[in-house]
């Protein structure tokens, strides 16, 4: 009696085996395409289109900079109009590589420094991988 019990629940064992082995080489056979880090990159960054460039131009600051260096708003708007792709992407990579961000981030990397200090110093609790010193 007890020998059957064992080679029923050896069966039972090979069978749900089988049956996981089976099931797992089926979900083998569906692949997705690989997607680069770059794409997701490109897509994710925050980049100007036409329409953000040309609703940018109805600032009056704008508008008053532009005259003062000469500049018709018409002609301009009718330039960001025929803007070809290649053109935004350079001009959002232009962008992007200019000075202005790097305060932001200058701001940013100081202010968790201080944040950082101060938590050394026990004065604020804020990263709980930051250690107290007087501790």
């Amino acid at each position: 009696m007890m020998l059957q019990n064992i080679r029923r629940q050896t069966w039972i064992g090979r069978f749900l085996i089988a049956l996981l082995l089976t099931m797992s080489f089926q979900s083998l056979t569906v692949n997705a395409a690989m997607i680069s880090t770059d794409s997701i990159i490109q897509t994710e960054h925050q980049q100007y289109t036409k329409s953000d460039l040309l609703q940018k131009l109805e600032s009056k600051e704008l508008q008053q900079q532009l005259a003062d260096m000469g500049v018709d708003k018409q002609e301009l708007e009718q330039r960001i109009a025929s803007l070809t792709p290649d053109e935004i992407s350079q001009l959002n990579a232009n962008l992007a590589s200019q000075p202005a961000g790097e305060g932001v981030l200058g701001l940013v990397g100081l202010v968790f420094v201080v944040f950082v200090i101060t938590d050394m110093l026990c004065a604020t609790n804020l990263f709980s991988f930051v250690r107290c010193i007087n501790r």
